[in-house]
């Protein structure tokens, strides 16, 4: 007797994507499974004004420290609106009830061209250092004017870094280092 594929089946791994591949990929049935002797190299990937995280350190899960931070809106409306940075994770997007997404950072208000995701971005505490991740959007995320960033790849951040989603303009500043 067959068993029947449950929703809880899923693949053990599945390897990171690389710079060279596109954004997305196009055919999901083209990935192939993965035995776990199989050996990767970490790539590492920066963006202007970034340090490199390595696929490796981005596999465990973000340390327990709770975060305290803030980021200020530096061109949008109204300029100097500040949002807390706090817990251990920090979604930055716009809030739609309807598909029940809810960011912790929501700049619905101050995106009236709808450039910001819903699901834009993630802020979080990784290995003792700020990180930010792009996590997918349409208009992409930018760190000190830089390159877009490459979603799913975790970009450290700090005090003084500006940040940049959809058209909206943002400083990130650690609450302790002002």
């Amino acid at each position: 007797m067959a068993k029947a594929a449950s929703s809880l089946d899923v693949p053990a791994y599945v390897p990171p994507v690389s710079a060279d591949q596109a954004l997305r990929i196009s055919n999901p049935a083209s990935v192939t499974s993965v035995s776990p002797n199989d050996t990767f190299a970490a790539p590492v990937f920066v963006a202007n004004g970034g340090s490199p995280v390595a696929s490796a350190e981005r596999d465990p899960a973000p340390s327990s420290g709770k975060m305290n931070a803030v980021i200020v809106i530096e061109r949008g409306d109204p300029v100097g609106h500040e949002f807390k940075v706090v817990g251990t994770e920090c979604i930055v997007g716009r809030w739609d009830a309807d598909n029940g997404v809810f960011p912790d950072i929501d700049l619905d208000a101050f995106d009236t061209e709808a450039k910001v995701s819903r699901r834009h971005a993630r802020i979080r505490m990784q290995n003792g250092d700020y990180t930010i991740e792009d996590l997918g959007s349409t208009n992409g995320t930018y760190l000190n004017r830089g390159r877009r960033l490459i979603p799913g790849i975790p970009q450290v951040i700090k005090t003084g870094d500006e940040l940049i989603v959809g058209k909206t303009f943002l400083r990130f500043r650690i609450a302790d280092q002002n």
